[in-house]
C-alpha cells in the first residue's frame, strides 16, 4: 500500500485529496500545524468513508516557516502532495506575509523530499501563476506556457506568492532530480468534506450574504474541488505528467453571470446582479481592502485552456455552473443553521 504525505491537511482542497486517496486504497500522512485538529480530521474521514481507518491515516506536525519535523514526516512515504500555502481574502499590508511562507514552505518541502529520497512530488499551484501577464500574439486563452510576471499590475500579493513558490519548486526539482508535476487550478468551488472551508469559498459566501449592491466587471475560471483532487492523484499515477504544469479549470464566468445564476436559484436572497462601473469599484477599494486585488483586472478576460488536463490526465470536468450551485446550496444550508 502506497503512502502519501499531504501537507496542509485541513485545507479545502487537501481534505478532498485525502478522501479520494483513502477511497483509492492509499495510506495518508496528513500534516497539521499541531495536534489540535487531528481528532476532528480523523472523524471527518471516518464518517465520509463509513469505516475505521486505523493506521491508514496518520499525522505529522509541520509549519511552513520552521524546519522542525519535515525530515521525519517524509520518511517512508511514496509521494509528497504539497498543498499547503497561505490564503487570505484581505491582502496583507506586507505582502511578504503571504510570499515568504509560500516560498519557504515549498523550499522546505522539496528539500526534505530530496533528503528523504522521495522523488515523486505533486505541487498545488494556481492559475494565477499563469494569467498575470499579457497574452501572446493570437492567443485567446492562457495556457501552461504562460507565466505570471510578478512585477505586472495584473498580480496581487497572493498571485505573486503562488508564482514565486512554483518557480522555486521547478528550480529545486531540476537541481535535485525530483519528479515534479504541478496542478494549476482556477477558482475552486464545491461542497467541503466537512463544515470547515476557511477562506476558500469566501467570494460566493459574500454574494450569498448580500454584502455588495453591485459586482465588478471581473471574471473567474471555475473548477470543482473534486476535479482538482482527482487531478492530483491522476498526475501522481501517470508518469507522463512529470515535468508538466497542468491547468485544472473548466468554465469562465464574469461575476455578473455568477450572481445571476445564484439569484435565479435563490431569488429571496439579496444577491447583487448589477455590474458596478469601474470608477465606483475604485472608490470602494479605498474603504474595503478585499476589493483592491480586482482593480488591475477589471474587464480583463483571463480564461485558461484545460486541453492538457484532458489529453494528459484524461480529465472530464464537472461543469462550472454545477460547482457554483453546489457551493451555494452548501452555504445556504450552513447560513440557515447559524
Amino acid at each position: 500500500m502506497k503512502k502519501i504525505l499531504v501537507t496542509g491537511a485541513t485545507g479545502f482542497i487537501a481534505k478532498h485529496i485525502i478522501l479520494q486517496l483513502l477511497q483509492a486504497g492509499y495510506a495518508v500522512r496528513g500534516s497539521l500545524r499541531g495536534p489540535a485538529k487531528e481528532t476532528a480530521l480523523r472523524d471527518t474521514m471516518t464518517k465520509a468513508l463509513g469505516q475505521d481507518l486505523g493506521a491508514r491515516l496518520e499525522f505529522a506536525h509541520l509549519d511552513l516557516t520552521r524546519d522542525d519535523g519535515w525530515g521525519a514526516a517524509l520518511q517512508g512515504v511514496d509521494g509528497l502532495f504539497h498543498t499547503a500555502s497561505p490564503l487570505t481574502l484581505v491582502p496583507p499590508k506586507d505582502e511578504n506575509e503571504l510570499i515568504r511562507p509560500a516560498v519557504d514552505g515549498t523550499l522546505r518541502a522539496l528539500n526534505a523530499a530530496k533528503t528523504a529520497g522521495v522523488k515523486r512530488v505533486i505541487l498545488t499551484s494556481s492559475s494565477v501563476a499563469i494569467t498575470g501577464t499579457d497574452k501572446r500574439s493570437g492567443q485567446d486563452k492562457f495556457d501552461e506556457e504562460d507565466w505570471s510576471d510578478v512585477k505586472s499590475p495584473f498580480t496581487s500579493a497572493y498571485d505573486r506568492s503562488k508564482t514565486l513558490a512554483e518557480r522555486k519548486a521547478w528550480e529545486i526539482a531540476k537541481e535535485h532530480g525530483i519528479d515534479l508535476s504541478v496542478i494549476n487550478p482556477g477558482l475552486v468551488l464545491g461542497a467541503p468534506v466537512d463544515q470547515n472551508h476557511g477562506a476558500s469559498l469566501g467570494l460566493i459566501e459574500r454574494f450569498m450574504a448580500g454584502k455588495d449592491p453591485m459586482v465588478p466587471n471581473f471574471g473567474v475560471m471555475i473548477v470543482h474541488v473534486k476535479d482538482v483532487a482527482a487531478a492530483h492523484i491522476k498526475a501522481f499515477e501517470n508518469d507522463a505528467s512529470i515535468g508538466h504544469r497542468i491547468i485544472v479549470a473548466n468554465d469562465w464566468f464574469w461575476l455578473r453571470e455568477v450572481t445571476r445564476i445564484l439569484k435565479d436559484q435563490f431569488p429571496n436572497r439579496k444577491i447583487p446582479v448589477r455590474q458596478a462601473p469601474g470608477f465606483l469599484i475604485r472608490i470602494l477599494a479605498l474603504f474595503d481592502r478585499s476589493i483592491k486585488p480586482v482593480l488591475p483586472n477589471l474587464g480583463r478576460n483571463a480564461a485558461t485552456s484545460n486541453a492538457k488536463a484532458k489529453t494528459l490526465l484524461g480529465m472530464e470536468f464537472i461543469s462550472g455552473k454545477d460547482a457554483l450551485l453546489e457551493t451555494a446550496k452548501y452555504l445556504d444550508a450552513m447560513q440557515d443553521k447559524s
